[in-house]
């Protein structure tokens, strides 16, 4: 058995070389087995594409064992070599042959402060079978045939990996300066020359096999892999060429208005798999493709073009082929698209200066409104139909159905129908789009709808778009006007009347959220109301604290047995329970605290249940209550409440007249202490990204300190979600979420590419607080939820969450972003596009600003009265449980799935990588402490003579001047704030997949982490997780236990656990105050920082005294089992 580890690549490897890069090769070392690659010279993006080959034992157990990979940057003048990082791969991730996968690895450092970053790309699987090392770069094979996937949640697939290929043939690689052309010419270019990108003198080709679909059944922009083979590669490779494509290195972008308008893109059928017309393709294209990318874009893995990339359908011999644009984020992002990007669109009140339609359409000049400064404006035509009158009345049923239909070129808009009613009113808005506008003329049709046959014609309205008046806010609304009904064919009036209104204007109008609009013009019926924007508001929630104290004349069913009793209070779905008394006797006390979360109105009821345990699994109820919480005191501070005595209701009681007069007559009670907490806040989110900090009553509120203004422009390179009509689609809609608001953009239909322009506001009241943005694909639009069998079983898929501290940014500017929608899912971190967004801070009063950085971060009521973790985390779940019922109650309802999502309901799982993440974001804190104390070392040392003398004056100094010391240890924190100014971000924080330790993480971490609770996985997988997790808390262990080892030596100074070392150690300390009384502290701190600072002539290189007797002492350590 062979273990086969395939090098393929690395990426942004250190320089080294003194020039800016690095002549890189890879050594493996497994089981004192080594082997190592070619050298690939300057370059710190190398692919190798090479195979070592190393024994691989199978009767040995291997789990515990690592393949360590380093890699070395090799040096010519002097043959040396540099570390350039390394990566530890454990045994127990190696697969069999035909599952092995691309990964990439970081880089990780020997040593705790050398410089090392980037990844390597690696391939690792046990083969039977004889290969042979590769030693050469080669091009991929094709890729394994994949099943379709499903047409439920269609995403964009992660490219494959890189592998080997057949070795070069032995003609020499062409020079890099010509053009490479191929061996044979079809004999007609698929591509016409003057639609082909102008040439330019550096070309390289470069092929990819693996590209297998036929050109007229797949687009080159679903190819995922077409760059992930090496150049150098390419170069070696055979003539036999499949797919070629020419990238041309040009100063001249590719002009966007040489190609026709994008066009669909066409899935693969589900009947033809990629493999089944490997041949085809290779016959099918014998020409190559050239296309331009700019001179400065370094081509990566997963991407070719950074313009948008050009796919053609091949027809008939002897007819040219067709190009079209298609979408540039289909295909997998670099790592520099992780990053946030500036934008520059055109945000503002004014108008356009003239428009389409001239005079009094479209505005001349400009003109300011008061709202919506932070979208692009976008201007639509809006339609009031009011009602009608005297309305004709059909000739066969002598009434009327009447209904409106609006139409403006091909979009057509109709109200509901009314039925037998002559003088209807509707009050229903239109609004079409201005960039959808197609026609001069605006119709607006009455018709009677008839159960049968044809909707009869009433009559029609006809505007002239040139003379529709435009409206801006806060200008009043357009007053609507009565006109008169005309005949299809002009031939003059006919009976009736409409009431219409007709007006230009922007998604500032008030109409514009409650209107139908074109853009959604497919939708029809209840996926109406799903669509729209809205605003929601939380419930309003309540801590309900209960204190049960006593109670008395419990009486048990058995009464030769002393009742063990406890109380069980449940509000809703929540139910908590005291502990049982721990004396059996009639009159138990318990004086226990429970704590409930309540939403205003309250709808649920108090319930008490007094109980007996007779059994471990049976329990009897002796006594129940229930009360509406209204009836309970509002309290907004930690004064008492007053308690009160209940009756108790005998559990099955009351059947029989007899045992009615007896309950009269006798009653056990309970003693309780209720109230609704109106200081404390109810935490429904997590505390970390929290977004209110008020305390639930009102009276209790502070004045806002600022206003957060946030326009939702729009996303970009959105990837598909469902399937519809047999291709992918994406109906996308933004969720934003700041304190008790809510708000819901509306839902653009069908694009990959949506434009929101919506803007909202929020009053602040805390700025180290967090708003939550999350874009969501609606499945309720009246057909997708059918197919899963019913209108529950549609979920609103998760598309990507953005997260920003109001702290963060600067007061007064506006901030305009796109944000990478960053998303991690079983198969890895995954980019599911863009979302854009403007973001403006405004601060009202600086003085408040200032006072609440002194104030504490939640109400007083949490510092004087606090939760304990378990009752925050419980009643947390409880509240987010609570708001997203109310919630989902709304129309349209904002559902559970997505007010779980922004809440971050899962945010306490167990997760590896999370783990990984807070333990490096621990390691980065201590390393400037780390770095300090070497910093003091070397001083100490002489490393430096000239910082050592320079430490040694101002330590004299402070010395000498001690009232010094603080001064100048804060004027030093300003110096360098001063200097960090500098330094600034000049933009919002955002989610970076590096310190997520996203990019890094292991697929079985990944399953693990999205593993249900509780497992659903198999029995060995359960194993091998629990065994690692123990070997993790091994460490743990150990590094506990090492802390608790120096605290017991400390311990053992005067504890006389050896008598000897507390002897020596308590003459000292006599010794020591005797000195110390008799000496001025300033001498004493002068020669205790000379012999700190002394030169290493004077150092021995044996510990010193004080640390040889500490390490003495003795722990507790031998008293462990």
């Amino acid at each position: 058995m062979k273990l086969v580890v395939e090098i393929v690549d690395a990426h942004d490897l250190m320089p080294r070389d003194g020039e800016g890069s690095a002549s890189a090769f890879v050594e493996v070392d497994f089981g004192n087995q080594r082997s190592r690659t070619t050298t690939i010279p300057k370059n710190l993006n190398p692919v190798w594409n090479q195979k070592l080959l190393f024994n691989f034992d199978q009767a040995k157990n291997h789990h515990h064992q690592t393949i360590e990979v380093c890699v070395y940057h090799e040096r010519r003048l002097i043959p040396s070599r540099t570390f350039l990082g390394r990566a530890r791969i454990p045994c127990s991730a190696i697969v069999k042959k035909g599952e092995e996968v691309y990964q990439t690895f970081q880089l990780e450092k020997k040593r705790f402060f050398s410089s090392i970053k980037g990844v390597v790309g690696l391939k690792i699987y046990l083969s039977s079978e004889t290969e042979q090392s590769s030693l050469a770069p080669s091009s991929s094979p094709p890729p394994p045939c994949n099943p379709p996937p499903s047409s439920k949640n269609i995403t964009e697939p992660s490219s494959p990996a890189p592998s080997s290929s057949p070795s070069p043939p032995s003609s020499p690689p062409p020079s890099s300066k010509n053009k490479t052309k191929t061996s044979s010419r079809a004999p007609s270019s698929s591509l016409s020359p003057s639609r082909l990108p102008p040439s330019s003198k550096n070309r390289t080709l470069i092929h990819n096999p693996s590209i297998s679909l036929p050109i007229s059944e797949k687009p080159l922009s679903s190819i995922s892999n077409i760059s992930e083979v090496p150049v150098s590669s390419i170069l070696y490779s055979s003539p036999s060429i499949s797919q070629v494509a020419t990238i041309e290195r040009s100063n001249s972008p590719v002009p966007e208005a040489e190609y026709p308008a994008p066009e669909a893109e066409s899935p693969v059928p589900e009947a033809e798999s990629p493999c089944s017309s490997a041949e085809e393709s290779e016959e099918e294209i014998k020409e190559p493709v050239e296309a331009q990318v700019e001179p400065n874009q370094p081509i990566y893995r997963h991407q070719v073009l950074h313009q948008p990339a050009i796919s053609f359908n091949k027809g008939p011999q002897g007819i040219p082929s067709t190009m079209h644009q298609v979408n540039p984020n289909s295909h997998p992002s670099p790592q520099d698209d992780y990053t946030l990007k500036e934008m520059d669109p055109q945000l503002g009140e004014r108008w356009p200066a003239g428009g389409v339609y001239g005079g009094r359409g479209w505005m001349s000049g400009e003109r300011f409104a008061t709202t919506y400064d932070l979208v692009e404006q976008m201007y639509y035509l809006y339609v009031r139909v009011v009602k009608a009158k005297d309305l004709p009345p059909g000739v066969l049923t002598g009434s009327c159905d009447p209904y409106v239909e609006v139409k403006l070129g091909n979009y057509k808009g109709r109200t509901k129908h009314f039925e037998k009613k002559m003088n209807p009113e509707w009050n229903q808005v239109f609004a079409f789009a201005k960039d959808q506008i197609q026609s001069s003329n605006l119709e607006v049709f009455v018709k009677d709808k008839e159960m049968v046959g044809r909707d009869d014609y009433l009559g029609r309205v006809v505007f002239d778009m040139n003379e529709v008046p435009t409206r801006v806010p806060p200008d009043s609304p357009l007053a609507p006007q009565w006109y008169k009904l005309e005949d299809r064919r002009g031939g003059g009036k006919v009976r009736g009347d409409i009431m219409l209104a007709v007006w230009l204007g922007t998604q500032a109008d008030e109409a514009f959220p409650e209107a139908w609009h074109s853009e959604a013009a497919s939708v029809h019926g209840e996926g109406i109301s799903s669509i729209r924007s809205k605003v929601y508001v939380s419930p309003k929630l309540w801590y309900l604290r209960v204190n049960v104290i006593e109670a008395q004349d419990i009486q048990p069913n058995d009464r030769s047995r002393a009742p063990e009793v406890f109380v069980k209070a449940q509000v809703g779905n929540q139910v908590l329970r005291t502990k049982i008394c721990p004396t059996p006797t009639t009159n138990p006390l318990w004086n226990e605290d429970m704590i409930f979360v309540a939403a205003e109105p309250f709808e649920e009821q108090l319930v008490l249940t007094v109980e007996d345990r007779v059994h471990p699994s049976k329990d009897d109820v002796l006594g129940r209550i229930s009360m509406p919480l209204t009836v309970f005191e509002k309290r907004l501070d930690h004064r008492p409440v007053h308690s009160t005595w209940f009756n108790l209701e005998r559990f099955g009681f009351g059947v029989l007249e007899a045992d009615r007069r007896r309950e009269l007559k006798f009653s056990s009670r309970i003693h309780v202490r209720v109230c609704l907490e109106g200081g404390y806040h109810v935490l429904d989110e997590s505390t970390m990204y929290i977004s209110d900090q008020r305390p639930t009553a009102r009276q209790l509120w502070k004045q806002p300190i600022g206003i957060l203004e946030v326009g939702i422009l729009g996303a970009q390179g959105l990837l598909p979600m469902k399937m519809k009509d047999s291709r992918g689609c994406t109906d996308a809609y933004c969720v934003a979420r700041f304190g008790q608001k809510w708000v819901r953009t509306r839902t653009i239909l069908d694009t990959f590419n949506p434009k929101w322009n919506e803007q909202y506001t929020w009053e602040v009241y805390d700025p180290c607080t967090v708003i939550t943005l999350g874009i969501f694909d609606n499945c309720h639009l009246g057909g997708a939820e059918n197919k899963h069998g019913g209108a529950g079983a549609a979920r609103d898929s998760r598309i990507g969450k953005v997260r920003i501290r109001l702290s963060s940014l600067e007061s007064h500017r506006t901030y305009v972003h796109s944000y990478p929608l960053l998303v991690i899912q079983p198969t890895g971190l995954k980019k599911m596009g863009e979302l854009q967004l403007a973001v403006r801070f405004t601060s009202l009063s600086l003085a408040n600003m200032i006072y609440t950085y002194g104030h504490p971060l939640l109400p007083k009521m949490h510092y004087l009265h606090p939760l304990t973790v378990n009752q925050v985390d419980s009643l947390r779940y409880q509240a987010m449980n609570i708001v997203a019922s109310r919630l989902g109650r709304a129309e349209p309802p904002l559902r559970k799935e997505v007010v779980e999502y922004m809440l971050d309901v899962d945010s306490h799982m167990w997760s590896m990588r999370r783990s990984k993440a807070n333990f490096f974001r621990i390691m980065s804190l201590l390393s400037g402490v780390i770095t300090m104390s070497r910093w003091f070392g070397n001083v100490c040392h002489w490393r430096n003579p000239i910082t050592s003398v320079l430490v040694h004056i101002l330590f004299l100094i402070l010395i000498s001047y001690p009232e010094l010391i603080l001064p100048t240890v804060f004027l030093y924190m300003f110096l360098i704030g001063i200097w960090n100014y500098r330094f600034r971000p000049r933009h919002p924080p955002h989610m970076d997949p590096k310190l997520s330790w996203a990019e890094a993480v292991q697929p079985d971490e990944l399953d693990e982490e999205f593993d249900t609770f509780p497992t659903s996985r198999s029995q060995d997988r359960v194993y091998m997780r629990y065994d690692r997790l123990r070997s993790v808390a091994g460490r743990i262990q150990t590094v506990v236990g090492d802390l608790a080892t120096q605290g017991e030596r400390f311990q053992s100074l005067l504890s006389w656990r050896d008598p000897r070392a507390t002897s020596l150690f308590i003459m000292f300390s006599l010794c020591a105050a005797l000195v110390l009384y008799m000496t001025p502290f300033r001498a004493v701190a002068l020669v205790a920082g000379l012999y700190m600072l002394r030169h290493p002539r004077f150092r021995s290189k044996l510990p010193s005294i004080p640390n040889n007797f500490f390490k003495r002492l003795p722990p507790r350590t031998d008293s462990l089992l």
